[in-house]
Order: C-alpha cells, then sequence, then structure tokens
C-alpha cells in the first residue's frame, strides 16, 4: 500500500486483485466501531474517490463478524456529551453520503453479526453479498433511539415498507438468507464462500468499464438523494433521542445482556412529541 491511506490507522487495507481496494474492519468485540473507526468511515470516501488505484471497493469484517456496532465508549460519549453528540451525528451523515456519493462501486462481504455503524457500510454496498448465517440487525430502537444512520433511506427502498417496518421497529435478527429473500441484499452464498465471492465481484467491477459502471451508480443513487430528507429527519431524530430517557434503559440492557424493558421509562416520561 502507498501512504493514501496511512492517516486512517483504525482500518486495515490492501489490495487483493488489480484496482482492488479491500478494506477490513479488525478490532476487538467483533470489530466493534470505537470513536476514532467511526470518524475515519465518515472520511475515508473523500480519500478513495480521487484514489487513481483503486477502481472498485471491498468492504469486510476480520475473524467472526462484519461488525457488531459501535462500542459502549462510543454510545455513552453520544448520550452524555452534546459536543459529542453533533460531531458523531455529522460524521454519521458525512458516512453515509461519502458510501452514496462515491464514484468506484462498493462491495460489502456480510458475514456474522453486522450491526450499526458497520452495518451502514454492509447495507449502502452497491453489491451486498452476503452468507447465509449471517447475523444483520438494526438495532437502534432497541437502544431507545430512532432508527437513523442509513435505514430510513434504502431500507424501504431495498425490501419494501413493510417489511422495513417490522424489521426497524421491531430489533429481530435477519439472516443472510431470509435478507436476500426480501431483498435487503444482493446476493447470499455459503459462509465458506462469501470472502471468495465478494473478491469476485468487486474484481469483475474493477475491470469493467469504470465510467459506465461509475455513471450507473450515480444515476441510481439518486433515487437516495431523493430520500435524503427522509434520511435527515431519522438522523435528526435518532440523535435527539441520545439526549433523551429512553437510552439509557436500552444501553443498560445492552452491558447486562439482557432484554431492555422500558416500562418505568414510559411511566415516569409519558410520549411527548
Amino acid at each position: 500500500m502507498t501512504d493514501t491511506y496511512a492517516a486512517f490507522t483504525s482500518l486495515q487495507f490492501d489490495r487483493p486483485a488489480d484496482g482492488v481496494l479491500r478494506i477490513t474492519f479488525d478490532a476487538p468485540n467483533l470489530n466493534a466501531v470505537d470513536p476514532k473507526t467511526h470518524r475515519e468511515l465518515a472520511d475515508i470516501w473523500h480519500v478513495i474517490d480521487r484514489d487513481e488505484e483503486t477502481r472498485a471497493v471491498l468492504v469486510r469484517g476480520a475473524g467472526k463478524a462484519f461488525s457488531a456496532g459501535g462500542t459502549f465508549d462510543l454510545i455513552e460519549s453520544i448520550a452524555a456529551d452534546h459536543t459529542a453528540r453533533t460531531r458523531v451525528m455529522r460524521e454519521a451523515r458525512d458516512m453515509v453520503y461519502g458510501v452514496i456519493n462515491c464514484a468506484k462501486p462498493v462491495v460489502s462481504a456480510l458475514h456474522g453479526p453486522a450491526v450499526g455503524a458497520g452495518l451502514v457500510i454492509g447495507m449502502l454496498a452497491d453489491i451486498s453479498i452476503a452468507a447465509r448465517s449471517a447475523k444483520i440487525v438494526d438495532g437502534h430502537t432497541r437502544l431507545g433511539v430512532a432508527a437513523g444512520d442509513h435505514a430510513a433511506i434504502c431500507w424501504p427502498l431495498l425490501c419494501g415498507m413493510a417489511k422495513a417496518k417490522y424489521y426497524l421497529l421491531t430489533c429481530e435478527t435477519l439472516t443472510g438468507e431470509e435478507a436476500e429473500r426480501i431483498g435487503l441484499v444482493s446476493k447470499v452464498v455459503d459462509d465458506d464462500q462469501v470472502q471468495d465471492e465478494a473478491l469476485r465481484v468487486a474484481t469483475s467491477l474493477a475491470a469493467g468499464p469504470a465510467a459506465a459502471l461509475s455513471w450507473t451508480k450515480r444515476s441510481l443513487n439518486h433515487w437516495y438523494r431523493v430520500a435524503s430528507p427522509i434520511f435527515e429527519t431519522s438522523l435528526g431524530l435518532e440523535f435527539l433521542g441520545f439526549s433523551g430517557h429512553e437510552v439509557g434503559e436500552g444501553l443498560a440492557s445492552h452491558r447486562e445482556k439482557r432484554r431492555p424493558d422500558f416500562a418505568e421509562v414510559n411511566r415516569e416520561h409519558p410520549l411527548d412529541l
């Protein structure tokens, strides 16, 4: 690798094929996203856009997971501090628009848990390859905040409003196989094939007509750009929720590895919209 990505120390980079930049999440706790990684995932797309050696991007996770979502440190800082909250909200916005506007096609290889900030990249990738047993979950409402990040901008387009509402409101886990069945991911393969298949697709894209692929991506992603007011609303409401009463119980339940119980919160703080 050149020095192009030297500043992005929380991520791993290699070039497994001509024109393919592979980005690997490799962190403790199933590749959880800490504050530094979150910032780098927001900032990297402009660099990729200007990288003349890269014609396709492959994003994957090391070990047993794609990504388990934000670390407790990241979530607690958002809930506790207004400055951190506004900074991370800006980064979340830049991450979503970064993937959408990146001129290079992006492929994701989803295996194991795929949650939170990592899932943003996994779902917004132009082509998503999932292992059959992958565990895809958007857990925002279980945490006690609105489903922001990427969900409102793309889930209804990918799998339809009925399925999007079901999984975003219930936080039930989708296997890779079910995610393909409802159209949430591009393709499902056996667990031991997901990395090879994602690399095959990325290599094929890198060898293809760069301008035609880029312009096709740009045209199709106007569907997402049209939905940007929906995304901006969901993001604002998510981060408003981080200053509210429900996130305390949501975070505690994650730490204690139990189901959240919002009954007392609901009694003490009636819904006020």
